[in-house]
């Protein structure tokens, strides 16, 4: 009887994590990264977007789950950098990270 919820709340959970909500890019600077989490690791991220120069800076959070990709924005820490990511809408536990934009790619911009 167990087996039905279990196995109803995987397929569910396998649909929102393969399933992208939205994407799109972000540009600007990289606040905070630090990888944490008590079981499942994650890298967490801040990213400060300012539109016109003096005015306070919109800040978007944002979860890495790839070490290479988490390498990259290390790399680039201090430089203005435009992430790309992927929108996952109801991921059932903070297991898989603590935002809903999940960034898969970053490009370090002159």
């Amino acid at each position: 009887m167990i087996a039905v919820p279990v196995a109803l709340l995987a397929l569910y959970t396998w649909f929102v994590v393969s399933w992208t909500y939205s994407t799109g890019e972000r540009a600007g600077y990289v606040q905070k990264f630090s990888k944490k989490g008590w079981i499942c690791k994650t890298w967490e991220g801040e990213l400060a977007m300012v539109a016109i120069p003096g005015s306070m800076p919109e800040k978007f959070y944002f979860t890495v789950r790839n070490d290479s990709v988490a390498g990259l924005i290390n790399g680039s820490l201090g430089k203005r950098v435009a992430l790309t990511y992927r929108q996952h809408v109801g991921v059932p536990t903070s297991c898989f990270g603590d935002t809903q934009y999940y960034v898969s790619n970053v490009k370090t911009l002159e």
